[in-house]
């Protein structure tokens, strides 16, 4: 690890000390590891992912709670190497992170052999049963969000699409969610481009995609590199609808693409467009309530997916201890057990994103009320009527 990395460490555990993220010292204290990139490709996720801490409860199941906070850097190889010290060194009763799925899957190997909880706070590709018995996962499946997109895309005739997202996990995993969808809503993906999260060119696969004619394109990427290829689609003509998916709803996509972001579509939780639901929508208080606190603090428009995803992860976990602490201590073989079973058998978690309801078979519980589908409007994004 580096010295900025250690000096970094350094400066997050001292505002933990401070109270600003955690409690004092108590013989039930909790401790939660919480890894994310927040340098790196993935750094515009895992800054604002970090700023919710700041707005999270103090206590978990009625107990004082502590968050360890590390920067790990973007990287997979770091995520793992911060877990496990998190489970040997810290001795935590549960993980959060990451802000990539690679970093999030190694995350999940760990856990599962430290036979500790991992929130994960980004969508995961299926897991190995033992992974999967110890990894519960926040944010709204790939399939669920992206079958916005294709119904949308049925909806105004579009018969064939074009693919470009990242080298990674996250590209296939978007990737496929699309494929799969294909089919049943009337249109076929007629392009397989890839690039690389730090890239800052796209222009080869972009002009391979134009080539073909697609009517619209879907980009398989997430925060600020998800403008790369949209600026490049519009820089070269492309006028089809650019869609992407809900790794992409944030300030700093708009900040980097400028005015090229315009018309952009894509899948997200209602915190995004809190104020444009119904009355009876049934997360709109949360969110709102969220959104007015997170803006009070970050400054206006700042509101993003990913500070949601932090927060509805500390609600899962506050009912999950209730149930757990009734059972064992923190700091035990026990309690991390109890609080693994907890978390797969809550109900009605109501989050900013949606309703949780997760199963020892679904470990994210949430259905079509978790997703909207949203627009860059004039600089912001806006609720598609």
């Amino acid at each position: 690890m580096s010295k900025t990395t250690i000096s970094r460490r350094a400066a997050v555990l001292a505002a933990l000390s401070a109270g600003l993220l955690g409690a004092g010292a108590a013989n039930a204290e909790i401790t939660i590891g919480v890894s994310l990139g927040l340098t790196g490709p993935g750094a515009s996720l895992g800054i604002p992912y970090r700023n919710a801490f700041q707005l999270v409860p103090k206590t978990l199941g009625g107990e004082p709670v502590r968050y360890v906070v590390i920067d790990d850097e973007s990287k997979p190889d770091n995520a793992a190497r911060i877990a496990r010290k998190f489970v040997t060194e810290d001795k935590v009763d549960a993980m959060m992170g990451s802000t990539g799925v690679p970093s999030a899957v190694a995350m999940a190997q760990v856990a599962a052999e430290a036979r500790t909880p991992l929130i994960s706070l980004t969508p995961l590709p299926p897991l190995a049963p033992d992974r999967h018995r110890w990894t519960m996962v926040v944010p709204q499946p790939t399939e669920l969000m992206m079958s916005a997109v294709a119904q949308h895309m049925k909806a105004h005739g579009i018969k064939s699409a074009g693919f470009i997202g990242f080298s990674d996990t996250w590209g296939d995993l978007v990737y496929n969610a699309i494929t799969s969808l294909s089919t049943a809503n009337g249109f076929k993906i007629v392009t397989n481009e890839r690039f690389g999260r730090a890239d800052t060119s796209v222009a080869g696969q972009v002009l391979k995609i134009i080539a073909v004619a697609p009517s619209a394109v879907v980009v398989g990427a997430s925060g600020s590199p998800a403008a790369t290829p949209q600026i490049a689609l519009v820089e070269r003509g492309f006028k089809g609808p650019i869609y992407h998916n809900h790794g992409t709803v944030n300030l700093a996509f708009i900040q980097t693409a400028k005015k090229a972001a315009e018309g952009a579509i894509a899948p997200t939780g209602a915190l995004i467009v809190a104020e444009d639901l119904p009355a009876d929508f049934p997360n709109k208080a949360v969110a709102l309530d969220f959104v007015k606190r997170y803006e009070a603090m970050f400054g206006a428009d700042t509101r993003n997916a990913f500070a949601g995803y932090t927060y509805d992860g500390v609600l899962l976990l506050d009912a999950a201890a209730a149930v757990a602490l009734k059972k064992a201590k923190p700091g035990t073989a026990e309690f991390r057990e109890a609080l693994r079973e907890a978390l797969e058998n809550v109900k009605n978690v109501v989050g900013t994103h949606g309703v949780y309801n997760p199963t020892p078979a679904n470990h994210n519980g949430l259905d079509e009320r978790a997703r909207v589908l949203v627009h860059v409007v004039d600089g912001k994004w806006r609720l598609m009527k």
